[in-house]
């Protein structure tokens, strides 16, 4: 067995390093007791996040790959299992805000632990081994990276339920805003175009499947609507009114007493939104984000356009090729108004982007064996499809072929609306 080269060890290394450090580094202006708390199913509690990535290496690379490895904890597979029912009994998912034990400081232990291993596995592994273990080793990395968004959102969450609306992190320079201009609508042409993952290196498995859609031709709106857009549509009494909404959209609505976005609050006439960095004036020329699927198939009905399908969203992208966005390295943590221009803008970061399109397999999806083929199939059911990322999206983690899916009616994420005619 060939050793591997101390160049491609160490790149490999660093990698890792990097993306585990910026887990904790996402953590760190937390407080101890803001780590336990779960105030809705959706949302996990930070420590769990930090343990669960931890134990998807424990799991499923060290345990197989590393000889003679002894698990940190006997219960932390019980406790930081998620859905992996291969693997056996867990806590249940709205159940982990009763994990107040362990303490933070031992699943920082776990952490250093783990990772202490896995460089040891790097350092020692041979070539054969590590053309079987890298499969799996860019999945745990792309699936903290999925978690360290799932980190950010869930914080906004927790903190906006203490009635202190504390922030997460001041902004030393508030970004500038600016008026992105009337939106433009930009042709794409009909014809059959391509869809799923094509290039080289890694892709979730609900990418795979490459097969031909013939669409018609449509335009796309080269930005994301904005507050200012959006406020229009709740000015003009648009929650209320059945004409624009899907009847489980208006049930929804109508059951939880909907008036705006979540995160907006109106106070003296005036509407403010809660944000990572406390509360702030609504910044009309920023998107809209964090609503349901159901709200931005209303306003694209109020406005009298539609959401794209996710095969035009993909088909646009390969017309227009995505610029670099704003995503999570920028530290923003929210989306920011768009240059005032007509060129294609905001594809990628800032919100994602509702489809009008359901989860579903594409032709030929087939499940990997054992307990990670559960990672995307088994939820592939009553969702549907998010494309583009975020402001809390890592910019090497996203791609075009990239989908993200969710129910309907959630609204924690950074969601937001193009309209497509």
């Amino acid at each position: 067995m060939t050793v591997l080269t101390a160049s491609i060890s160490q790149t490999i290394k660093e990698r890792f390093t990097r993306i585990r450090t910026q887990t904790e580094k996402i953590c760190s202006p937390l407080e101890p007791e803001d780590t336990v708390v779960q105030p809705m199913v959706d949302v996990s509690p930070p420590k769990w996040h930090m343990a669960h990535t931890t134990w998807f290496f424990e799991q499923f690379v060290l345990s197989t790959y590393l000889k003679d490895y002894r698990v940190f904890h006997p219960n932390y597979a019980f406790l930081f299992n998620s859905y992996y029912n291969s693997v056996g009994n867990r806590v249940q998912r709205a159940e982990r805000s009763t994990l107040t034990r362990p303490p933070l400081r031992d699943v920082y232990a776990y952490r250093k632990y783990v990772n202490e291993h896995m460089e040891q596995l790097l350092q020692t592994i041979g070539e054969e081994q590590l053309e079987k273990l890298m499969p799996v080793l860019e999945l745990g990395l792309q699936h903290e990276q999925q978690h360290q968004e799932l980190l950010l959102t869930d914080i906004k969450y927790i903190l906006s339920t203490n009635p202190l609306l504390p922030a997460y992190s001041q902004l030393t320079e508030v970004p500038s805003s600016q008026n992105p201009g009337k939106p433009v609508f930009l042709e794409v042409p009909g014809g059959v175009y391509r869809i799923g993952f094509q290039g080289e290196g890694f892709c979730f498995d609900n990418e795979l499947g490459v097969h031909e859609v013939l669409l018609s031709d449509f335009s796309i709106m080269n930005r994301l609507v904005t507050n200012a857009e959006y406020l229009e549509f709740m000015q003009d009494g648009a929650y209320s009114d059945f004409r624009f909404w899907l009847d489980e959209g208006l049930a929804m609505v109508r059951s939880a007493n909907l008036k705006a976005p979540l995160y907006w609050l109106e106070q003296e006439g005036e509407w403010y939104q809660y944000t990572l960095h406390g509360l702030r004036k609504i910044d009309p020329h920023k998107p809209v984000s964090h609503i349901s699927f159901y709200e931005a198939q209303a306003y694209a009905a109020w406005s009298g356009k539609r959401l794209l399908t996710e095969f035009e969203w993909e088909a646009a992208a390969q017309v227009y090729p995505p610029a670099t966005g704003n995503f999570q390295e920028s530290g923003v943590y929210e989306p920011m108004a768009a240059p005032n221009g007509k060129g294609m803008q905001q594809l990628y970061g800032d919100a994602w982007e509702w489809t009008y399109s359901a989860y579903h397999p594409y032709p030929g999806f087939s499940t990997a064996a054992g307990a990670l083929g559960e990672y995307n199939g088994k939820f592939m059911i009553n969702q549907m499809v998010l494309r583009g990322g975020s402001c809390a999206t890592p910019e090497n983690h996203i791609r075009t072929s990239y989908r993200n899916f969710f129910h309907p009616d959630k609204r924690w994420q950074f969601t937001g609306i193009r309209l497509a005619q």
